[in-house]
């Protein structure tokens, strides 16, 4: 199967630009960096998660589907997104959120209902049983007539990962254009269906662009083990004869900090650090502890002065406000 074979939407606005980050480079001393402006996909403040559901959502409509169901953190950029996706189709949105509910809404908890999503928080940090909500909902929907149609935590299955198989295409596209080599990608990594791609699309184009992930909650093993799995489901859809190994994938979680969710003072330093160099904003959930993971792979010079890094830049800003204190400290 080829990736034009699988149904689809157009919800993002692509390509996405690539960016070369001089102040920052120069900042930071080496190497030099760029940025894949994955916040401007367009779809509700944009965010990588517009990409994934051009897939996800082109299997629920081909599947006559007219309610969708999906999970996430309160701050979820997946679950803002996939409610804002779900409307423009015309279907119903139930995003079934884990966390402390605050008491006014703000950030993308607030734009969940401005868009009309169901919300139902459920105090659990346990996947196995929040998954357990949402097949007891699904079950239930069905036996009302309804026909819904479940999306994993951040769309991290093999047809949302098939997304960023062709975003690894486009970035490498707009390299080739651009007369540059892609050393290293680096991103923040959790659910692993952005890794799962782009680890996919650079090992199928023999690219040579090694894909860093930096883990923004789960332990390193948790976030290999979903890549490896996710990988394996994309090759058996695809039809790959290559399989992944698992020494090949590269991910750390020194960067993590107390939690999910909390951000720690490389994550809040890096915000403020690439803000104020290249007028760019990251959030203090993913993108801003992933920029703090490359800075430390630079100052433990793990990346090299002569490499061109590029840095996913998967969204999130709409987060920034459910976080102002922390942020305007510094």
């Amino acid at each position: 199967m080829q990736l034009g074979d699988l149904p689809r939407v157009r919800l993002a606005h692509l390509p996405t630009p690539l960016e070369f980050a001089p102040r920052l480079s120069e900042y930071l001393g080496a190497p030099k960096i760029w940025i894949k402006r994955d916040d401007l996909t367009g779809l509700a403040f944009g965010g990588n998660k517009a990409r994934k559901l051009e897939f996800l959502l082109g299997q629920a409509r081909g599947e006559g589907c007219d309610v969708i169901i999906t999970v996430g953190a309160v701050q979820s950029n997946h679950a803002r997104m996939t409610a804002a996706a779900a409307r423009k189709l015309g279907l119903e949105a139930i995003v079934v959120l884990n966390g402390d509910l605050p008491d006014h809404a703000q950030g993308n908890l607030l734009l969940d209902r401005i868009f009309g999503a169901e919300v139902r928080v459920i105090q659990t940090d346990d996947d196995y049983v929040l998954m357990g909500v949402v097949d007891d909902l699904a079950r239930q929907l069905r036996r009302d007539g309804r026909k819904p149609y479940v999306i994993p935590r951040g769309g991290g299955n093999a047809v949302g990962a098939a997304a960023y198989v062709e975003a690894a295409l486009e970035l490498l596209s707009q390299a080739n254009a651009a007369g540059l080599r892609v050393d290293a990608i680096v991103h923040a990594s959790t659910s692993g269906g952005t890794q799962s791609g782009l680890y996919t699309g650079t090992k199928l184009t023999q690219s040579g662009a090694q894909v860093i992930g930096i883990s923004a909650g789960p332990r390193r093993e948790v976030v290999v083990t979903r890549v490896l799995g996710i990988v394996e489901e994309l090759a058996a859809m695809l039809s790959l004869e290559w399989r992944p190994h698992p020494d090949d994938l590269i991910v750390y979680d020194d960067y993590v900090g107390e939690r999910y969710g909390m951000p720690t003072k490389e994550c809040l330093d890096a915000i403020r650090i690439v803000a104020r160099t290249e007028g760019i904003l990251l959030d203090p959930v993913y993108t801003g502890k992933g920029m703090a993971g490359l800075m430390g792979l630079i100052a433990q010079e793990r990346l090299r002065s002569d490499q061109n890094v590029v840095f996913w830049h998967t969204g999130g800003q709409p987060a920034v406000f459910a976080y102002a204190a922390a942020l305007q400290e510094g």
